[in-house]
């Protein structure tokens, strides 16, 4: 009879536990390739808190921008600059763009005795390929160039460049081979401490700054609206923190 009593009492509580809220939504959301791993774990915690599910799709600021203007049916743009996110709101198809992230570029190898602490690698030509993503469409690549153009030595390094469609794609070459060395997002690397690294000085690059925006098809979308609020909160900026950004 005990037996009995606890199998109908759980029948009865599980679904309290489990079911979604009965507004829950749904929100699709386009995000910098960079955002990657920051973002699955903020999409979790997102419905775990809000019930609401986040539908990621991941791509170069640069591609994804381009998707939106011809009309695909996104409700949040997380981006990886400024730029594109201000020209959708400029435009009236979105509303105020906020900062999410403060991106930061990384020189790193899967080879741990490449890269040296003051990134003199890229002066001496120790390497066949380095990899970056690129310029005209991911702003990681953009700083990518700044950065060796400032330490002057963009007439050794661009034969050997090898350009990713994205900043994923990017890392990619690098932790297979395909290149020696590469600009990444620290974000990528955040987590091990795997191969050789050099962080840039920021005086070498634009800040990095991600903006947000929801866009006109998100608006009067729950979902949408919650999951702006959640970007801005201290659980999601705690999660981006973790993965090597900033915050402002």
């Amino acid at each position: 009879m005990m037996r009995v009593a606890w199998m109908i009492a759980l029948l009865v509580v599980t679904p309290l536990v489990v079911a979604p809220p009965a507004d829950a939504e749904e929100v699709r959301v386009a995000v910098a390739a960079n955002f990657t791993a920051a973002m699955r774990q903020i999409a979790a915690d997102f419905a775990a808190e809000t019930g609401h599910e986040a539908v990621v799709s991941y791509g170069s600021t640069g591609k994804l921008y381009a998707q939106i203007e011809n009309g695909a049916p996104f409700d949040v743009f997380l981006a990886a600059d400024q730029t594109r996110p201000r020209l959708l709101a400029d435009a009236g198809r979105a509303g105020a763009p906020f900062t999410y992230a403060v991106g930061k570029l990384v020189l790193w190898s899967a080879d741990p005795a490449l890269v040296d602490d003051q990134g003199e690698v890229l002066r001496s030509g120790n390497f066949e390929r380095l990899a970056i993503a690129n310029p005209k469409t991911a702003p990681y690549g953009a700083a990518a160039m700044e950065v060796i153009r400032g330490r002057g030595v963009q007439a050794g390094v661009e034969p050997r460049l090898v350009r990713g469609d994205s900043i994923t794609q990017t890392y990619q070459f690098v932790l297979t081979g395909n290149a020696q060395l590469g600009f990444v997002a620290l974000s990528q690397v955040a987590a091990h401490s795997d191969g050789s690294r050099w962080e840039p000085p920021q005086e070498l690059y634009a800040p990095i700054r991600q903006d947000g925006v929801l866009l006109q098809r998100g608006r009067g979308n729950q979902a949408a609206a919650a999951l702006i609020d959640f970007l801005k909160g201290p659980a999601a900026r705690a999660v981006v923190k973790q993965y090597g950004y900033g915050v402002e």
